[in-house]
C-alpha cells in the first residue's frame, strides 16, 4: 500500500509499503477514505525528528471502511463506518475505568516513561503505523474505533479522531462559568474548535487571538471575537483591559512547544536538531526547548483565580515558569492528552444538519495522499489560506 512516511526534518515522502494485517485477536484493518494533517504533525516535521526513524508512517487523524477483524472484535464488522482516535486504549484496565483513555495502563509505553501508545507519533508513544496510508491496523478495535453513519461527508465526522474532542476536553478543563469570558490563544484547527465549543458551552463573550489572516477572519464568521497579535505591544495587557480590567475567566493555549515570538526557544530546537539522535533525544526531554511565550501570555493574561487550560503540545521537563505569579494570583493550570472516547458521546449529537459547531467550516484543503509532502509544506509555512488540510488516499 502507499503511505505517507518520515524521512528526516521536513522531509516526508508517499513510499510503499508492506499491508497491515491483523496480528491479535482484537485488531481491525481499516481502509482509510480521509486522514487529516493535525498540528502536532508539524512538530515531527521540524522538531521531534529524534524519535523517528526514516520510513515511520505518520498520521492519526484516520477514518474509513472496516475491511477485516480479529475473533476478538463484536462491536465491528466488514463494511462498517468508522473514525479511529489517535489515542490507542484498551477500555478495560484501572485507568481507562475512570475514562482517563491517554493513560491507558495496557498500552502505556513505560519504557520511555510515557502514557498510552499513539497513531503515527514517535518512539516515544509506541511507534505504531499511522494513518495517512491506505489502510490502518487498528489495535485495541473492541473499544476504540467510532461507528459513525454511513450518511454525510468524511467531515462531519473526521474530526472525532483528535482535534474536536480535544477542543472539548479543554473547553471542559477551562470551566468557564456560564456568561464569563474565554480567551483562546491560537486559531489553528484545535483553536477554532474551541473558540465555537466555548460559545456552545456557555461562554458569553470568547476572544481568539492570532496572527493570521484567514485564521482570524474564520472565527469571525463564527461569532468570535478576534485579536490580531501583530497589532498588540503587550497581548496579556490588552486582553485584562478588554475584559474589565481583570482579564478573562478562563484562558485556553492551544499552540504549544513550536509558538512565534521566542527565537531562544526557537534557537535551543535548532541546535537540538542538529544533534545525533541520542544526544538530541536527551535534550528535548531534559533541557526544555519549548518556546513558552503563548504559554506565559496566558498566565498573566488570566484573572486572578481564573483556569488556564493547554490543549498545545509541549516537551521540555525544565521549563521555567513564573511560579511565584502563578501562586500569588491563584490560577489553576490544566492539561494533558486528549482522553477522545470520555467525550465523543457527548459530541456526535451535535454533528448534525444544523452544524452548531460548524465542523463544514474548518477544511480548507483537500488533496490526494499523493501530494502529502507538498500539503505539509503549506501548512507548516501557512500559505494558500492554509487552516486544515484532509488529505485523500
Amino acid at each position: 500500500m502507499k503511505a505517507l512516511t518520515w524521512q528526516g526534518k521536513r522531509d516526508v515522502r508517499v513510499e510503499k509499503v508492506p499491508d497491515p494485517r491483523i496480528e491479535e485477536p482484537t485488531d481491525a484493518i481499516v481502509r482509510i477514505t480521509s486522514t487529516a494533517i493535525c498540528g502536532s504533525d508539524l512538530h515531527l516535521y521540524e522538531v521531534l525528528g529524534p524519535y523517528l526513524k526514516p520510513g515511520d508512517v505518520l498520521g492519526h487523524e484516520p477514518m474509513g471502511i472496516v475491511e477485516e477483524v480479529g475473533p476478538g472484535v463484536t462491536r465491528l464488522k466488514p463494511g462498517d463506518r468508522v473514525v479511529v482516535p489517535f489515542n490507542i486504549s484498551c477500555g478495560t484496565c484501572w485507568m481507562c475505568q475512570r475514562q482517563l483513555y491517554a493513560q491507558c495502563e495496557t498500552t502505556q509505553v513505560t519504557s520511555e516513561g510515557k502514557g498510552g501508545a499513539l497513531f503515527g507519533y514517535t518512539s516515544l508513544y509506541g511507534s505504531v503505523p499511522g494513518g495517512q496510508a491506505e489502510y490502518l491496523r487498528v489495535p485495541h478495535a473492541q473499544f476504540g474505533p467510532i461507528k459513525v453513519p454511513e450518511t454525510g461527508p468524511d467531515e462531519r465526522w473526521l474530526y472525532l479522531s483528535d482535534i474536536l474532542p480535544t477542543a472539548w476536553q479543554a473547553v471542559k478543563y477551562a470551566d468557564t462559568p456560564r456568561g464569563g469570558t474565554l480567551a483562546v490563544f491560537g486559531l489553528g484547527p484545535v483553536g477554532q474548535f474551541c473558540a465555537r465549543v466555548g460559545r456552545h458551552l456557555g461562554a458569553d463573550r470568547v476572544i481568539g487571538l492570532d496572527l493570521v489572516p484567514e485564521r482570524l477572519a474564520m472565527a469571525r464568521r463564527h461569532g468570535i471575537e478576534v485579536l490580531d497579535v501583530r497589532e498588540l505591544d503587550d497581548v496579556p495587557g490588552a486582553l485584562i483591559d478588554l475584559v474589565d480590567g481583570r482579564g478573562p475567566d478562563a484562558v485556553i493555549d492551544a499552540v504549544g512547544m513550536e509558538a512565534h515570538g521566542a527565537p531562544l526557544g526557537k534557537l535551543a530546537q535548532t541546535a537540538a536538531g542538529l544533534l545525533p539522535d541520542k544526544l538530541a533525544q536527551a535534550m528535548t526531554d531534559k533541557v526544555g526547548v519549548d518556546r513558552l511565550v503563548v504559554l506565559k501570555a496566558t498566565l498573566k493574561a488570566v484573572r486572578r483565580g481564573g483556569t488556564v487550560s493547554i490543549s498545545g503540545v509541549y516537551g521540555g521537563e525544565v521549563d521555567p515558569m513564573p511560579l511565584m505569579e502563578m501562586f500569588d494570583r491563584g490560577i489553576q493550570v490544566r492539561m494533558g492528552q486528549c482522553h477522545v472516547r470520555r467525550w465523543t458521546d457527548e459530541i456526535i449529537p451535535l454533528l448534525s444538519d444544523d452544524d452548531p459547531l460548524g465542523v463544514a467550516d474548518l477544511r480548507t484543503h483537500r488533496v490526494p495522499l499523493a501530494r502529502a509532502p507538498q500539503a505539509y509544506e503549506m501548512f507548516q509555512k501557512k500559505r494558500d489560506g492554509c487552516v486544515k488540510v484532509v488529505l485523500a488516499p
